[in-house]
């Protein structure tokens, strides 16, 4: 089956409001979609979607021309997205019913996405409670914790080791002495603890 685009005005809004950045969407019918996300400063994005001609191979040389509209187009990318995270899961985006989202349709949007925030977060506390291990607690749970501006305990950004510029030794962020060959790497650190030249501890 393939598709080409309509010349027909047929446009829906697909309205995004999740900061989350999406890969494009491909469809045999339609080929590829960029999903755009808000940027810094934007309450959402909008992405327009154009109705497509879709030839079915009948076998025998026929062939059967029929349109898919565009918000059929549109609600299929939408659905996609939103179930991207398993059952129950909402990520914000959704079909404008005209050119431009009503102050409703975002506020239903808003309410909806941050009612599937919140349930992640009540996960991530379970999960919390029960193990105090970070390693058990999801990306998209520590991104649910950040879009509702929630400080909790395992909500920590993870910071990658470093390298000794001395020895190339792989260190901690934040390390005073380097404790393989010795280098200080922050004078003020290492004086505020006695560590000095030749300290290896």
């Amino acid at each position: 089956m393939r598709c080409a685009v309509s010349g027909q005005k047929d446009v829906a809004v697909l309205v995004n409001i999740s900061t989350q950045k999406w890969p494009p969407r491909h469809r045999t019918y339609f080929g590829s979609l960029d999903v755009r996300s808000p940027q810094d400063g934007e309450a959402f994005a909008l992405t327009p979607v154009r109705s497509c001609k879709a030839m079915m191979d009948l076998g025998d040389k026929r062939t059967m021309e029929f349109p898919i509209s565009a918000r059929e187009i549109a609600e299929d990318i939408a659905r996609e997205i939103n179930s991207d995270s398993g059952e129950g899961s909402y990520h914000g985006v959704f079909v404008a019913a005209g050119s431009e989202p009503t102050q409703i349709e975002l506020a239903e949007a808003r309410r909806k996405l941050d009612e599937f925030h919140r349930r992640l977060v009540a996960v991530a506390d379970l999960e919390w409670e029960r193990s105090h291990n970070p390693m058990f607690i999801t990306d998209l749970e520590r991104r649910a914790a950040r879009e509702l501006k929630l400080e909790k305990p395992w909500l920590y950004d993870p910071k990658p080791a470093t390298e000794c510029p001395a020895c190339a030794e792989r260190i901690k962020p934040g390390v005073a002495v380097c404790k393989a060959c010795g280098a200080i790497l922050d004078k003020e650190k290492a004086a505020q603890f006695g560590l000095g030249l030749g300290e290896t501890k």
